[in-house]
């Protein structure tokens, strides 16, 4: 299972840094404005291939989905204490923990105040996506669905309603995590770990 979060850390960094150099190729015709548009394709291979040339194995340890996973397996494990009880857990369960998405893809942070999308069903945080709609509207433009492959190209105020379920899954989480920390570490050394 370990293997399959770090090949999915591996797929995650190589798609941000193709998405990097495709942004970084745009501003720089933008910024050199050629007469003669050059090879586009060409320019995102060579930096992206920069890009990828940086990569190292310790990267992938700190990819955040990864890590969160390598978190809740130490956490059914400090929960079950023995290696045998933690192989009778049903893998589905903590696959489904790591993958559920309360990441905004705004922020990258854990979202707060989820709000769905009505037209194409995706989730952002509130402040996130409105600050963006605002910006874009004083800019006359419209604004694009910020998760990757989608392609709703008009996301309007109108169309956010809060994610009630996306908001008690998340609370729930968190509820989850506080209580198996009190319950290993007390409440002395929780609150240690969270001050310092």
């Amino acid at each position: 299972m370990e293997d399959v979060m770090l090949e999915y850390a591996a797929m995650d960094r190589e798609l941000n840094h193709y998405m990097r150099a495709v942004e970084e190729t745009v501003n720089q015709i933008k910024r050199e404005k050629p007469e003669n548009i050059p090879d586009l394709k060409k320019l995102v291979k060579e930096k992206f291939t920069a890009l990828e040339s940086k990569n190292s194995d310790s990267d992938l340890q700190e990819n955040e989905k990864y890590m969160y996973f390598k978190d809740q397996l130490k956490e059914m494990r400090k929960q079950y204490n023995d290696n045998e009880a933690i192989e009778q857990i049903d893998e589905d369960i903590a696959v489904t923990q790591s993958q559920m998405n309360f990441i905004c893809p705004i922020t990258q942070m854990e979202m707060k105040r989820p709000v769905r999308n009505k037209v194409c069903g995706h989730t952002y945080e509130e402040d996130a996506i409105l600050k963006i709609i605002q910006t874009r509207k004083q800019q006359k433009k419209k604004v694009r669905c910020p998760k990757i492959g989608c392609s709703h190209v008009d996301v309007k105020g109108s169309d956010l309603v809060p994610d009630e379920a996306l908001k008690r899954a998340i609370d729930s989480q968190n509820k989850q995590r506080w209580s198996t920390l009190d319950k290993s570490a007390g409440y002395a050394a929780a609150t240690e770990k969270i001050c310092y």
